[in-house]
């Protein structure tokens, strides 16, 4: 897609961090759009500021994990502007600790969101989508799925992230292949940011009650929980970086997005290890800067286990 004026462009947790900045690059390109959050408060910010500058947006409370909310945004989007040309599944939370002291509910809301998010977007937008290439010869399509670098990284003390975001990475190489099969008119994306400098890390602001601990975060959760906020507060790639790389991709009809290709090392590394049939390097080795944090889980697991 090479002219983004007129068009129109559906983002999820699109009030703050990477959507917000979606949200900011589309209304400066001119395109119409339609805004999902699950924070309200903080969707009516983003809505106002966008307008205040001319832009031409709605917006919708919405969970990603609901059928019914997605159903209800994609209504909203065929009511208001009758088809959409860029869809961002962009929602994302995370939880950080050791896999095994993860409960029930830290699995059911990380995937709920990370994995099912993207998979209701894909399943209800898509077929709207391919309907309105087969209908209208000059039309154009994008999906972007936002993953993570911990799409194809596995760093400790982050196996709940880690797991919701590699089913993204498939699940977007699933859909590069399926789309190939069926039309030349859309196209998609798989995002893969490292640490990105958002409110991430707060996500739990926005849990579900039903879907809350009722019990304390053990130590080393907490240790992970910090060294997670600590590493997206330095993170070296700003949100509207990450914004104009991907606007650029979206252009150049790339499939893989790498806005932080520092990290390309590890993924090399790692990949060479599979195919040499290797264990899993020391996520710490030759890494100074953060292998202070392992022994800080160690400290933290030993006082869990005391």
């Amino acid at each position: 897609m090479k002219d983004f004026k007129g068009k129109v462009a559906v983002i999820t947790g699109a009030a703050s961090g990477l959507g917000k900045e979606f949200a900011k690059t589309g209304a400066t390109l001119g395109m119409k759009l339609i805004l999902a959050d699950v924070q309200q408060d903080a969707l009516d910010n983003c809505l106002s500021e966008l307008r205040a500058q001319g832009a031409d947006a709605v917006g919708l409370k919405t969970d990603v994990s609901s059928g019914e909310d997605m159903q209800a945004l994609a209504d909203l989007v065929c009511r208001e502007y009758g088809t959409v040309n860029l869809l961002f599944n962009n929602a994302g939370v995370t939880s950080s600790g050791f896999v095994w002291e993860h409960t029930q509910q830290d699995w059911a809301w990380v995937i709920n969101v990370n994995l099912y998010g993207v998979i209701n977007g894909i399943r209800i937008f898509t077929p709207l989508m391919i309907k309105e290439s087969s209908r209208n010869p000059d039309y154009h399509g994008h999906i972007i799925n936002t993953a993570s670098m911990a799409g194809l990284l596995t760093a400790p003390s982050q196996g709940i992230y880690n797991v919701s975001k590699h089913a993204v990475v498939a699940l977007s190489e699933a859909l590069y292949h399926d789309l190939e099969i069926v039309t030349d008119k859309i196209h998609c994306s798989v995002l893969c940011p490292s640490y990105v400098r958002t409110n991430i890390a707060d996500s739990s602001r926005n849990r579900p009650d039903n879907l809350i601990n009722h019990t304390d975060l053990t130590l080393s959760q907490q240790v992970a929980r910090d060294s997670v906020a600590d590493s997206v507060g330095a993170g070296d790639v700003s949100a509207a970086e990450v914004s104009e790389t991907t606007f650029q991709a979206i252009r150049n009809e790339d499939f893989y997005i790498f806005p932080s290709k520092g990290s390309l090392a590890r993924v090399k590394r790692r990949m060479e290890d599979i195919l040499a049939q290797k264990n899993p390097a020391d996520w710490f080795q030759n890494a100074p800067a953060i292998s202070a944090r392992r022994q800080r889980l160690l400290e933290a697991f030993g006082q869990n286990s005391r």
